[in-house]
This record gives structure tokens, sequence and C-alpha cells, in this order.
């Protein structure tokens, strides 16, 4: 068997905040690829402004890096399983995968999620671990961490037998010794270990052709781009190839134009043999997991298999009294071609209209869709959004919900509230390790509508110390009742108008306050959160009148307390069944479904 000796295709994964798109960072640098003059940001790859903003990668990229004359291709994964969608297809393109993982934090849900996709797809890994530079490192339990997570993922001899470089990928130094001191200026040993230790691809490019697309990508010029890799064959611009859909059907068309990529560009190549990574333009219909072959010879690829969603809300025009004032696109045809455009490349989105103004979005958890609304309203879109709710599924005939593994570090003095807070909410304690220095780590495994409004609970109980991960886990029977939801009932306006200071400070015992002093606010509006756990109507517009007769103890200073303004996230998971979010370019406000007071309680007593 030939194999094509000057190519490497490799992924990056880990959990994330473990450092690895700032490690591209440097394999980039390091490399012979970029001239003298390109200057790179921190974090080049995290292109979008959600991406750099967060620290987090969303969308899976691929680069491609020259050392010592051979190619080395790599794809920056996301760490969230809530785009693990994207991981999973990623592994059907590489052959080998580099794990990095943080010398203090160790193995993370997310370090779990993406090996056991990496290790089902038999790829090759190498295990970088990273930030040995952080005082608290402790790179030999992490080691043996790793290892343990590889037995307990069933790998096999050969992927146990895999090496480990030491790095901090911030300073762009590594070693193969654990010992700091030891590391270098240079990130050879990884390219080294790359080289040495992944499989170079097959070269069967005389062969009939087999192109298999795993990411999308979408551009008004030639519209839909298929990226993925050349199995078998090779592919020139100009070739006449069939496109082996989903439901079976073939499609034949011209291919318009192939781009490589090299450093942090795309380049148009001409040709592509097998072993290639290339991006395809030419077919306006291409989805992922279909296969582009020879004419002559129609051979499809396995299909790939594809998260489902765990969790949808519904989308809504905007219809609140303040609606269409800051918004550019507010009708419900923009929403739906804004939707159907994100259904182009986001191949875990489900789109269903319910109504003339409504949608049920699904996707694969909170994170993945309010980084969708995030990018909605950056783009000037005005919507209203539902409560998410998890999506129930029938299996073998029993009704089933999505549980969560849920990985908590926190202090020693917060395990106990922690441990009874998740109980409450279903959990059930699958392990508790100390992990030394007043830390314990506690894992759980819960109900997803358990988690829906957690996080903030959660870190009002821990005094903001304790960290909690928690990814999908499986489907699982359905528990009976309600679980989690919110304790405190909500503080509605009565009136329209602005808030005053005066009114704000009669309200301030009754909780907690949302809005600040000359906030424009309308009747239905949620301006707080009530200490109780019913809704209270009250007047936040109300002035102070003014008389012409002084006390003697003159007014003192009104002093009020800072208002909490929620983020997206917060607001999401503050709602409750019969509350709204409105989400506009400008302001992000809850609101109660009915509006008007008297309403709202006949249509609870109707309910009950």
């Amino acid at each position: 068997m030939k194999y094509r000796e000057d190519i490497r295709n490799v992924a990056i994964i880990a959990h994330v905040d473990h450092g690895k798109t700032t490690l591209v960072d440097e394999l980039l640098k390091q490399s012979d690829t970029l001239d003298g003059h390109t200057q790179l940001q921190e974090r080049a790859m995290d292109s979008n402004a959600i991406e750099s903003e967060r620290g987090i990668t969303i969308l899976a990229k691929n680069t491609a890096v020259d050392y010592k004359g051979t190619r080395i291709n790599i794809l920056d994964t996301p760490g969230h399983a809530d785009f693990g969608g994207e991981v999973e297809r990623i592994m059907k393109m590489v052959d080998g995968v580099v794990l990095v993982v943080d010398a203090y934090e160790g193995t993370m849900p997310q370090t779990r999620f993406v090996l056991k996709k990496a290790l089902e797809q038999k790829v090759t890994p190498i295990v970088v671990v990273n930030k040995i530079d952080k005082p608290s490192a402790r790179p030999e339990h992490v080691v043996d961490e790793v290892l343990e997570l590889f037995i307990e993922l069933g790998a096999d001899d050969e992927q146990l037998d895999f090496p480990v470089i030491y790095a901090s990928a911030l300073n762009g130094t590594s070693s193969d010794s654990d010992n700091p001191e030891d590391q270098e200026p240079t990130m050879a040993p990884i390219f080294d270990q790359i080289i040495e230790h992944v499989p170079a691809p097959i070269d069967n490019s005389d062969e009939p052709l087999q192109f298999q697309v795993s990411l999308l990508d979408y551009n008004d010029y030639v519209g839909r781009i298929g990226i993925g890799r050349v199995f078998r064959g090779t592919m020139k611009v100009g070739d006449q190839v069939a496109l082996m859909k989903l439901d079976g059907s073939v499609k034949n068309f011209r291919v318009t134009k192939i781009f490589g990529f090299f450093g942090l560009q795309r380049v148009e190549i001409n040709e592509a043999k097998a072993g290639d990574l290339i991006a395809v333009s030419g077919m306006e219909d291409i989805f992922v997991g279909e296969t582009v072959a020879d004419v002559a010879n129609q051979e499809a690829l396995p299909i790939l298999h594809i998260d489902e969603p765990t969790l949808q809300m519904t989308f809504l025009v905007n219809n609140s009294p303040f609606a269409g004032r800051e918004g550019k696109y507010v009708t419900s045809r923009k929403i739906e071609e804004r939707l159907m455009a994100e259904l182009q490349t986001d191949v875990s989105l489900r789109v269903e209209p319910i109504g003339p103004d409504s949608w049920t979005v699904s996707g694969r958890g909170e994170l993945h869709l309010s980084i969708l609304i995030e990018n909605m309203r950056r783009e000037g879109y005005e919507l209203q959004v539902s409560r998410p709710e998890v999506i129930e599924r029938e299996i073998e005939g029993v009704k089933c919900e999505p549980f969560e593994r849920v990985q908590i570090d926190t202090p020693e003095e917060y395990m106990g509230s922690v441990i009874e807070s998740l109980s409450l909410r279903k959990g059930e304690m699958q392990d508790m390790i100390h992990t030394g220095n007043g830390q314990i780590r506690l894992i759980f495994l819960a109900p997803a509508r358990g988690l829906i409004g957690y996080t903030t609970e959660f870190l009002s109980m821990t005094r903001g110390y304790g960290i909690m991960h928690h990814t999908f886990d499986q489907y699982l029977p359905m528990i009976q009742g309600t679980i989690g939801g919110r304790h405190q009932g909500a503080l509605v306006s009565i009136d329209t108008g602005k808030a005053t200071t005066y009114s704000i400070m009669s309200i301030e015992e009754r909780g907690t306050v949302f809005v600040e002093p000359t906030t424009d606010v309308y009747e239905g509006m949620i301006i707080g959160e009530n200490n109780r756990d019913n809704d209270l109507t009250v007047n936040i517009t109300r002035a102070k009148q003014m008389t012409n007769v002084r006390s003697a103890n003159k007014d003192q200073t009104s002093v009020i307390k800072k208002a909490k303004i929620l983020t997206l996230e917060e607001s999401l998971e503050f709602l409750n069944e019969d509350e709204y979010c409105e989400v506009t370019p400008e302001s992000i406000r809850l609101r109660k479904q009915i509006l008007n007071k008297n309403e709202r309680e006949k249509a609870s007593k109707k309910k009950k």
C-alpha cells in the first residue's frame, strides 16, 4: 500500500479553556508557514466576534502548516458539548488527534466527551499537557488521570501507548520532560511527534473519486461550500461529478472551484488528491455527510451521524409595546429568512414553523441557542423567545428525557448545600474526589430540565468559588413531577413610563430590581425578582410629589442599590412558562406573555 508521506491530518481536541486555540497560534508561528510580515493576533483562529469576546471556539476551523517539508493539516475543534456534532464529524477527516489537557485541572467532562468521539473513530492520540508553567501544575497526576480516562473509555493497546509532551502554549515552549525548568522555546517536540506518530493518509489517488462533506460554509458569491476530505481518487476543477444525496437520489454537477487551506488563508487550487482536506463549491444543495463520487463509479461513503437536538425554544415576532423601536429587521419574513440561512451551515439546528409568526427552534443546549440569538441581535433583528424546554423522546415504548453529566469543583464548606440543591433537582451523585487544598470534586448525573436556571443559584450558593461543567450524557426514563424552575416570583410593572429613583427606593425591600432609573418600562414588563414565590405588580414610574412645605430634617440624599442587569443567558434561565424574553439590538427585556394584570389573573384562575 502506498502512503502520502508528505501529509498529516490532525485535530486538536480539549475541554474548553485548556488552550487549544492558543496552541494552534504557536504552531502557526513556529512552522515554516507565515512569512515575516504576517502579524498574528491572539487566538487568530477564533475569527468571529463572539468567539473572540468569550474566548471560546464555536465553529471548527482548519489551517495547514509546513514543517520540514511535511504539510500538516490542523483542525481546531470546539470544546463545548453543545457543538459536539462538529467534533464527531471532524474525527472522520483526520488520522490523529492532539489531546490538550490543563496541567492543573486535569481531565474534565468535555475532555471525556471529545476523547470518546476520537477513540470511537480509531484515530491515533498524542497528549499535550498544557500550562505546565502554572505554579499549581501537577503534571504526573494529570497524566495518570488521562491514562485512567483512556482505559475507562475502552481504548485499545495501540491507543494506550500515547506519547506525552509538556508545553506552555502561551509562552510558546515545550519539551518531553515534565520538569517546568526543561521547557525550551520551541514547538518542535509536538511537530516531531505528529510526524512520527500520526499515520500518513493512504495514497489511492488512481482509484475512482470519493469525497465526503463534513462541514459547511456559506458565501454570498458562490453559495454553499462543502468542506471535507478526499478519501480516494483525484478531483479537478471542471470535472463532472455525482453528488450522492442522503435520501438516495443522485445529482450531477461540475466542480467550479476547489480551495486548499494554508496558514490563515484559503487558497484556490486546481486539483486535490486522496488525503487532502479541501473546500468545494459549485453545488447549491450539498449537505453534511453526502458523498461526491465519480460519475461512472457511484459509491457512497457511510453517512455521518449528527447529534440530535436536546433543547427547544419558541422564537416569536416581537409584539411588545416597544416593538420596532430599535431593530432593523422585525417582520416574520425577515426572521424566517435568517433562521433558514442558519440552517445552511448549522446541521445540529432544527426549525419548524408553528404559526404565522412563531417557530420552534431546537438545538444542542442553552449555549448553542443563546449564541444564535446573540448573533441575530447583533445583526439588527428583534424577536421574542420563550423559556428553553428539553426534548422528550420515546425509546422502546418508554418516555425518556436527556440526562447530563455534571462535574462540580467547590471548596469543601459549600459541599453540603451543593449536594442538597442538586438532589432536590433529582441529581444522583456518582463520585466524590478530594482534590487537595480544601477543594472537592463532585460528579452527578442529573436530568437536563433540572439544570435549566441552576447556574445562578449555584454561583450564589458557592459565593462564586464553585466551578460547574455539564455535558449531555444519555437519554433515560423520565422522572415524574416538576423539577427545578424558579422559586421566586417576579416584580411586574403595572404602568408604562420611565422608572424613577423615588419608586425604586420603595420597591427595593420587596426584592432585586433589574432596571435603572429613567429606563423605559411598559405594563406587564418584569422589572425585578420578588423575595417571595408569588408575582407582585408594582408601580415603578411614580414620581415624588413636590410641595412647598419643607420639613425640618430636609431630604436625605436618596441612595439606591445598583440594579442587577441580566445577561442574555441569565435572562433565558430566569424565564417561567408564562414569560417571554424580548431581544433587540440594544436591550434585553423580560415580560409576561399576558401584559394586562386583570387578564393575567383570569388566565391563571382558568388554568387552576
